[in-house]
């Protein structure tokens, strides 16, 4: 029974934490079309910390720790579906870095790149969720 509600409660910090992964980036591509110093672009500064601060960093700590608790509860250390959903997860938390250190690029008003990129890479999350979902659904080794 205990496992079912860590597995419900890791399902619950999973959506949080891809749910600030898809927006952040949105985010960005918005406030790479406001001026530096303009309202606008102070008030995104404050959206992309409140929302890494306050969601994204808890509920991605939360993921990881639920979800290493559900592997050794449910002995899937062996299983070569885990190893390649652990990489898939280990990546996402590498893209989760990146755009931490875009949020403080944008904080500083060093941020160089083009609205395109940000565009492109709101979509890295959802194409490493759709690995992780089939891999822990599917099982296929």
């Amino acid at each position: 029974m205990l496992y079912d509600w860590i597995k419900a409660f890791h399902v619950i910090a999973v959506i949080a934490w891809m749910a600030g992964m898809l927006y952040l980036p949105r985010l960005f591509v918005y406030h790479c079309d406001a001026p530096k110093g303009s309202p606008q672009s102070e008030t995104f500064k404050v959206m992309e910390r409140r929302l890494l601060k306050a969601i994204i960093n808890p509920a991605m700590i939360a993921a990881w720790v639920l979800g290493l608790v559900l592997v050794w509860q449910g002995g899937w250390w062996k299983a070569g579906w885990f190893h390649a959903k652990f990489a898939l997860v280990f990546i996402l938390s590498g893209v989760h870095g990146a755009y931490a250190r875009w949020v403080k690029e944008f904080a500083a008003d060093c941020n160089t790149r083009p609205a395109r990129f940000y565009r492109v890479w709101n979509e890295v999350p959802t194409v490493l969720l759709i690995g992780i979902v089939v891999l822990v659904i599917v099982k296929p080794f």
